[in-house]
């Protein structure tokens, strides 16, 4: 569209100030006034402070130009509505350079509604670093720094066509843009002798600003814990200036990062401290120590789980007879109802266990239910055991090792025996002994040639360091670790008879077993200091364990009449004194699948800081298990409603 030629005051030096370049409208304008030979040729540089004729026309009064014209009063199209749909989201100059095309393609577009180097520039010094010195020593601008502030400054069509009086100076008023909406010129208003930019104002209301430059979706995710409450108040100082923009290069610089955001990383639903940065620093944890923070096995991470540093325990034995068949419900075995909360690790001996050692492990693992993971387990012969913990634990444990002795005379014969299984629990040292000592009423001194053989063969600790090498002996495999329990069928029997033992039994002892266990062959012994030197047994309140009637309650019914009898036992030992606390010690008579009664024991432990050197189980435990295991619970929950569901829906019987 053509434009009005530019006509600067003649109080204005031209040394002072650069003259606008004349763009192609001007030109053909000028045509017309006869002034075209009087200007300087296109390739000459604007802004040059050398005379050149376009001085003349500063000097014309306005009579003359309108003689010199001769031209109608020009009408010019309105100029085309931009688009300012991606304003708001994109750079300012970046827009500008896809929106409007370069001087030198708008010089040849006759469609365009303005032109980059023949519309009103800002009269400004041009920057000195776009300005370049000329070899003659004159003054020479580079075309790209002659961008404009103002995107458009096109004047409303009826300001120039009602115009009578042609002005013979314009002033300049630099517009003034703003991030995320370009200004254009609404018009021009004529006052006076002079034509005057009319106030810029925006197209459109901005948008209103957020407090925020993030989403509050992306703010409120993790509810940054108390400084949530204040974060608009914090966030209020460290917004973007209105007048900035939200590119890629200054995106890092405009986040919002408030100190009192940074202060606590945590996020509310989580039990973990934040660490600071000194604390990693400090490299003592590195080294193991028992006192140092951040240790694995270092006091603190202990305090987290067991503050007032004891862990349950819960110890049984059960001699299975052989039996193919297995409970259905170990529910009392394993979570008796003297105890309303479960321990944090269990450990099974078995003795005559079952042909199917794996079946026997998975009604374990489903009875505990997926809070427990089997760290290990191992056999030896028809003796097992299963160490069971928590999954929280499992990283607390070190390798787990184990041993065995055979107490039978032929050594392929693994009937009788023991099974030894170790490992350190932070940094407490555990013991688990099951056995399987000789039968027989009258064969005690056999008995203890069993316990012999096995504190001298069993061979334990391997590869786990001692705890406490000071206390250790290579006689005695007990005097190795810091707490030892020692479970299983030592066969040691009342004495007396069988007529003797029922006489006490039909007694009504009412749970005090003192009378009967005077014919106690195990703590007569014991007593002696002829074996378990330096274990301790807690208060039975039971009746005898051995021998009943499979799938019964009274006791051998056979000819050969057995006398009932504490075979099965749980004794336990530890180097520090008080170590070990007994809770519970009782028999679980519900389970009659075998001629024994299960046998546990509930216990509290001292456990103590350990060091990071020892070689850790990493977490290992027997996955296959605890998938069978769950899927099984699972299964036996839904055939559980399913026999509820259809009882409720039979006809036969309604229950009101």
């Amino acid at each position: 569209m053509p434009t009005k030629p530019v006509i600067m005051d003649p109080k204005h030096s031209v040394s002072q100030q650069p003259v606008a370049c004349v763009s192609p409208q001007t030109d053909t304008m000028l045509k017309g006034a006869g002034l075209k030979n009087e200007l300087p040729e296109r390739n000459e540089p604007c802004g040059s402070t050398s005379e050149f004729p376009f001085n003349r026309l500063l000097r014309l009064t306005t009579e003359e130009m309108k003689f010199n014209m001769k031209v109608k009063s020009i009408t010019p199209k309105p100029p085309r509505k931009p688009k300012l749909e991606r304003t708001f989201s994109l750079d300012e100059r970046g827009w500008r350079r896809r929106r409007f095309r370069t001087s030198r393609e708008s010089l040849t577009d006759p469609n365009e509604t303005g032109s980059s180097t023949g519309s009103l520039q800002e009269v400004i010094p041009s920057p000195p670093s776009l300005t370049t010195l000329a070899h003659d020593g004159s003054h020479t601008h580079n075309l790209n720094s002659l961008q404009s502030t103002s995107l458009q400054n096109i004047p409303e069509p009826g300001d120039i066509g009602n115009s009578t009086n042609p002005p013979s100076s314009m002033d300049i008023v630099p517009p003034t843009v703003t991030s995320g909406s370009l200004e254009l010129l609404r018009g021009v208003t004529a006052s006076g002798n002079k034509l005057r930019l009319s106030k810029v104002l925006p197209p459109l209301p901005l948008p209103p600003l957020e407090l925020n430059v993030a989403s509050e979706t992306l703010r409120t995710t993790n509810k940054i814990d108390p400084d949530y409450v204040n974060y608009k108040h914090h966030a209020q100082s460290k917004l973007l200036r209105p007048d900035s923009s939200l590119s890629d290069s200054r995106l890092q610089s405009s986040m919002v990062c408030d100190s009192s955001s940074t202060t606590s990383l945590k996020s509310s639903f989580s039990l973990l401290t934040p660490i600071q940065s000194k604390d990693v620093r400090s490299r003592s944890y590195m080294e193991g120590n028992l006192l140092a923070s951040g240790a694995l096995l270092g006091a603190d991470e202990l305090a987290r789980y067991f503050p007032d540093r004891n862990m349950g325990l819960f110890v049984a034995t059960w001699n299975m007879q052989g039996q193919k068949e297995l409970p259905n419900n170990l529910d009392d075995f394993l979570l008796p109802s003297e105890a309303d909360y479960v321990q944090d690790m269990y450990v099974l001996g078995v003795q005559e266990g079952c042909s199917d050692r794996r079946e026997w492990e998975i009604r374990l693992q489903e009875t505990l239910g997926p809070h427990y993971v089997m760290l290990y387990s191992a056999a030896h012969g028809v003796l097992y055991m299963s160490v069971f913990i928590r999954r929280d634990l499992i990283w607390f444990c070190s390798e787990v090792e184990y041993s065995t002795v055979t107490t039978r005379i032929v050594s392929q014969i693994k009937t009788k025996g023991s099974l030894g299984v170790s490992f350190t629990f932070f940094g407490t040292s555990f013991l688990f002994i099951t056995s399987h000592f000789t039968s027989g009423d009258g064969k005690v001194s056999d008995r203890l040639l069993d316990y012999s053989k096995t504190i001298q063969a069993l061979t334990l600790p391997k590869n786990v360091p001692d705890t406490n090498p000071y206390h250790s002996s290579s006689l005695d495999v007990t005097s190795r670790f810091d707490e030892v329990f020692w479970f299983g069928d030592f066969n040691f029997r009342l004495n007396g008879g069988r007529m003797a033992v029922e006489s006490i039994l039909k007694q009504n002892l009412e749970m005090n077993m003192s009378e009967l266990l005077q014919h106690d062959q195990l703590i007569k012994e014991m007593k002696k200091g002829s074996i378990f030197k330096g274990f301790r047994e807690a208060d039975i309140h039971f009746f005898p364990s051995y021998k009943f009637d499979v799938g019964k309650d009274s006791y051998d019914s056979t000819s050969k009449q057995r006398t009932p009898s504490y075979t099965d036992r749980v004794v336990y030992k530890s180097r520090q004194k008080d170590d070990i606390c007994p809770v519970k010690y009782s028999s679980c008579p519900g389970i009659k699948t075998s001629d024994h009664r299960p046998v546990y024991g509930l216990f509290r432990v001292k456990v103590r800081p350990g060091r990071d050197n020892i070689p850790l189980a990493a977490g290992k435990f027997d996955r296959d298990l605890y998938l069978l295991g769950i899927k099984r619970r699972i299964s036996k929950e839904l055939q559980k409603q399913q026999a509820l569901k259809d009882q409720k829906s039979s006809m036969i019987c309604t229950v009101s």
